[in-house]
């Protein structure tokens, strides 16, 4: 038994601007989580070509011990909480895989990903089977919306409904601003289709903890995509040579903040 949820995130972006702002905002979220021996560790980034599917692979591991619920750190031995994460970005789709070497084949994340040109009205883009689709969850995510937001999550600077873009005149979201973009023709517009499954096996703690993943994953979306906007005029003028070339020092970065600095931005997972 696998939990399903498939999340829709609109953004007033087109498809071609949100492959890079995709790109930078990951490179700067792992940086800022990043720090006191935790945080991401990059394995390999580079170009890949399989049976007809092109795009860019990168293996990563997060060593992310505090973020994981209390109990589960309890019961973990040191070490078994680190994730490695394999992502094919054949843009604009995207597959990602998430393991843990302790628990082998009995726990999994997959997030698949369409990149749509539409307001996320699109039902089964995915194209699972008919009885699969049937049971799974839509959530609708709205990066305006201060009420999807974590209190401890929530900042300023970081807010769409606040922001206003001087080099692409976007902003604030109001409240109905995705039926507003529907009327105008000068603003672009896409949806983020992110199907995740959660596969965990672990006798008496499967259900509270696809769970807990599940809501997770709709926190991160929701915060990953507030910020991928608030940071539009940072992005917006970016290539996929300059993306690429801050991919690289970043890396350099990391693994040097990971090994020397004490813990930063690192947010518990029980909050």
């Amino acid at each position: 038994m696998v939990l399903i949820k498939e999340f829709r995130v609109v953004l007033p972006v087109s498809v071609e601007e949100y492959q890079v702002g995709q790109l930078y905002s990951v490179a700067v979220a792992s940086k800022n989580e990043t720090g006191g021996g935790e945080g991401v560790e990059v394995l390999v980034n580079e170009p890949y070509e399989k049976d007809g599917e092109r795009g860019q692979y990168t293996h990563k591991i997060y060593h992310l011990q505090s973020k994981v619920p209390s109990f589960l750190r309890m019961l973990a031995p040191k070490g078994a909480l680190n994730m490695h994460e394999k992502a094919w970005n054949a843009y604009p789709y995207c597959r990602t895989i998430i393991t843990n070497e302790y628990m082998k084949d009995d726990f999994l994340i997959k997030i698949e990903t369409w990149h749509k040109p539409d307001l996320g009205t699109q039902d089964n883009v995915h194209k699972l089977e008919p009885d699969v689709w049937e049971n799974v969850e839509v959530v609708q995510i709205d990066i305006a919306d201060r009420n999807q937001v974590h209190s401890k999550d929530y900042k300023p600077e970081e807010d769409p409904a606040l922001f206003h873009s001087k080099k692409t005149g976007r902003g604030p979201l109001a409240p109905n601003w995705k039926q507003t973009l529907e009327q105008r023709r000068d603003v672009p517009h896409m949806c983020a289709y992110k199907l995740v499954t959660i596969k965990f096996k672990w006798w008496g703690l499967q259900n509270k903890v696809e769970s807990f993943i599940q809501k997770q994953e709709r926190r991160l979306f929701t915060n990953f995509h507030r910020q991928l906007f608030c940071w539009l005029d940072s992005w917006v003028e970016l290539t996929m040579d300059d993306i690429r070339r801050m991919e690289d020092e970043i890396k350099l970065e990391l693994d040097k903040i990971r090994a020397n600095d004490p813990v930063k931005g690192m947010v518990a997972a029980d909050d």
